[in-house]
């Protein structure tokens, strides 16, 4: 059987971005929310929110470090196995790639360390600023791979010189025309994400009576942050959507199912299985004229098709069709579950109901699942370019044996399997041991273990020592 290399190295590039993005897409939305108990406490010094922060904190870590060693492998793909791109689009990509290295991973390697283990050796105020700074550091890192992903789905500010892409205008090439609503888009799915897991633990320990009044706290947040957010992502979704069908039509015809060149009054289509032999849809369900309005904002608005492109230039429609529709779905089931927490709340049964606790112990990885369903209709709907409408995926492949690039697919896949299961391991057991008590909370709070105690002992110390040298100096000037 023969071997091809584009589409090895393209299968290998999708499992290692799928597997680095679980990550992020949960560390951006947690140290916000850290960010955020931390604050409160402060401000309130509500033990349970302090008690929430110190707890989550652990999970961040272990998911902010899984983040760290799955990201750097994909800058290597890039010249091990894309070597054509990063000669063409280095002048573009390669100062994106290291402006997120200068203003964000620093950033957050500097302080993280503080945030993590400066508890009980800095000031409250010093503490939280470090938990601050790694928290801006997520997204300035989320927009520099944002920026550089975005330019490669509407370039623009550029120029192209002996096959080479030259900067024109670096503010078009950071701000393009995709940029602000796929950064807004992502930033709050992240945060959706993150609301979602804590939501989903907090629930699991109601549902088995365990740490209740801080799942109660954690509970009862999450599902006020999930009743602004989602409606708030419906919102930015939408002007995502209606930006891609002015920049990028063939993913939007993907994404909703749409073959002829134009067409009017379009169905919201709730069911079908695109069929790219026959250019039609097989089994189709839909609203007549939804669609319409939905990307149009206009009744009977026209939308182009599919087949206004040659078949060479379009996506794998079922893929990008039904992963929207698990972003989608996945995203109203989430607004569902906000909107029924309001209505437990005023019921006062948001705390016991165990169907609903179910439900949203259940929806814990949904977010995840979200992510990855609207990654992969961004990234599969704007093939068969890399660079769209530009430069062709197939064209900037690396001459690379093909047996070699099944075998590192191969260990990617071994290796990625268990450093998964490692990290499902730590967290499972961070969740079975729970939140800190409230007795080791008091204890870091007074005494020598209050936050800041080792600077304000050494500052103790230093005045003693030098009430001690102006004692012994007063004795000798008596003498």
């Amino acid at each position: 059987m023969d071997l091809d290399v584009a589409i090895l190295s393209r299968i290998q590039f999708a499992f290692t971005v799928s597997f680095h993005i679980i990550f992020p897409s949960i560390t951006i939305g947690l140290a916000t929310l850290i960010a955020i108990w931390e604050g409160l406490w402060l401000k309130t010094h509500n033990p349970y929110y302090l008690q929430l922060a110190k707890f989550w904190i652990k999970p961040f870590a272990i998911t902010f470090g899984m983040g760290v060693v799955s990201g750097i492998v994909l800058s290597y793909e890039f010249g091990t196995n894309f070597s054509k791109f990063s000669e063409m689009t280095g002048a573009v990509i390669g100062p994106l790639m290291a402006y997120e290295v200068l203003t964000a991973f620093f950033m957050e390697a500097g302080f993280l360390g503080v945030m993590l283990f400066g508890w009980q050796r800095v000031g409250r105020k010093l503490h939280y600023f470090a938990t601050l700074t790694v928290m801006v550091g997520t997204w300035i890192s989320a927009f520099w791979i944002i920026v550089a992903n975005s330019w490669m789905q509407t370039p623009t500010g550029h120029k192209i010189v002996n096959g080479k892409f030259e900067v024109e205008s670096w503010m078009e090439v950071i701000f393009n025309p995709s940029m602000p609503y796929r950064f807004t888009h992502m930033v709050v799915a992240s945060l959706i994400t993150a609301t979602f897991v804590v939501a989903g633990i907090s629930a699991y320990y109601l549902l088995k009576k365990k740490n209740i009044p801080f799942a109660k706290k954690g509970l009862s947040m999450c599902m006020w942050f999930a009743l602004v957010l989602t409606p708030l992502q419906a919102w930015i979704g939408d002007m995502h959507g209606l930006n891609v069908r002015e920049h990028q039509p063939t993913k939007l015809a993907a994404m909703e199912g749409i073959w002829p060149a134009e067409e009017a009054n379009v169905p919201l289509l709730l069911f079908a299985m695109p069929n790219m032999e026959t250019e039609s849809n097989d089994y189709q369900v839909g609203i007549p004229n939804l669609g319409s309005l939905i990307l149009t904002h206009s009744w009977d608005g026209a939308v182009q098709g599919l087949k206004a492109v040659p078949p060479e230039d379009r996506p794998n429609v079922p893929l990008v069709f039904w992963s929207f529709r698990v972003m989608v779905g996945i995203g109203f089931g989430m607004m569902g579950i906000a909107a029924l927490a309001l209505l437990l709340r005023r019921k006062g049964r948001l705390y016991e109901n165990k169907a609903f606790l179910s439900l949203v112990t259940l929806f814990t990885p949904m977010g995840v699942i979200a992510v990855l369903a609207g990654w992969y209709v961004v990234e599969i709907g704007r093939q068969p370019w890399i660079v769209y409408n530009l430069v062709r995926t197939s064209e900037i492949v690396s001459p690379l044996p093909p047996e070699r690039v099944l075998f590192t697919l191969t260990m990617f896949v071994i290796i990625y399997s268990l450093l998964i299961g490692v990290y499902l391991y730590f967290m499972r057991k961070l969740i079975k041991k729970g939140p800190p008590s409230m007795e080791a909370l008091e204890q870091q709070l007074i005494g020598m273990k209050a936050p800041g105690y080792a600077l304000a002992w050494v500052k103790s110390l230093t005045t003693k020592e030098q009430q001690a040298n102006d004692q012994t100096s007063q004795a000798q000037g008596d003498k």
